[in-house]
């Protein structure tokens, strides 16, 4: 009966979600655009995330170097280090984490203002006073992450591979031109737009599951974390389920 229960739950949920982003493709269709407010969550989201993806980059480039490293001198390739870690971290590792890093900061962020304007009955008097709070709130911060996160990844990949630069030269000596000419002569086309492109897609869910949990709070203060919490959780979930969708895809069009 319990498990009744939860799988109600799930698909109820499941169904809600759908209905909240067709809205949000509705309203965005619609004039009068928020373009100040819309810049105004592009600064938010993106520069200020800036620091702690640049941060996580460099510290994922820098140890994903120094843990490979003598497995490969213990075959002799220490040579393709470079070529080995850009692929990994512009193929897959540099979109996902940078994806998740963004999920717990900024779907929590969105989660708890929205529920704290939620129970604070300030969504409410948005709609009084003749606003429309879900083009004003929802419409803006979906779209700006959904623009934001592509570049953070870019900038994450070129400090990851900028720390993997530093990780080679710690027990050797690579210059910064041999280095990144390594990097893009085994880097590809087909390399590199598939994990741009789903980029875009993680940025879409993440700003869309933030805004359903913090739009839809309530039990008071309670609910405002509650709602930052699954924001984070359901978010990570769909990023990875997007990453396994997308692995298919490449493969199915023979780009992997």
């Amino acid at each position: 009966m319990e498990l009744h229960q939860n799988w109600k739950a799930f698909f109820a949920e499941a169904g809600d979600i759908s209905r909240f982003t067709s809205r949000f493709f509705v309203q965005g269709a619609k004039p009068r655009q928020e373009v100040a407010e819309f810049f105004r969550q592009c600064f938010i989201i993106g520069y200020k995330s800036l620091p702690l993806i640049g941060l996580t980059g460099f510290i994922m480039g820098l140890v994903l170097t120094m843990q490979i490293r003598p497995t490969m001198v213990s075959y002799g390739v220490q040579s393709q280090i470079p070529a080995m870690v850009g692929i990994a971290i512009v193929r897959e590792i540099g979109p996902v984490i940078t994806a998740l890093i963004f999920a717990g900061k900024i779907g929590s962020s969105i989660g708890a203002e929205l529920g704290s304007m939620k129970v604070t009955e300030q969504i409410d008097a948005m709609e009084v006073s003749g606003t429309n709070p879900y083009k004003y709130l929802v419409v803006t911060r979906v779209l700006a992450c959904t623009l934001m996160l592509p570049v953070l990844v870019m900038l994450s990949d070129a400090i990851s591979l900028y720390g993997s630069y530093l990780g080679v030269n710690i027990r050797g000596r690579t210059s910064f031109a041999f280095f990144f000419k390594v990097v893009f002569n085994n880097l590809d086309f087909s390399d590199v737009i598939p994990a741009f492109l789903k980029s875009f897609f993680f940025g879409f869910a993440v700003g869309v599951i933030g805004c359903y949990k913090g739009y839809n709070s309530n039990k008071g203060t309670e609910g405002v974390g509650y709602s930052a919490n699954s924001a984070v959780v359901l978010s990570s979930v769909i990023v990875f389920i997007i990453d396994l969708i997308a692995v298919q895809i490449t493969d199915i069009l023979g780009l992997n």
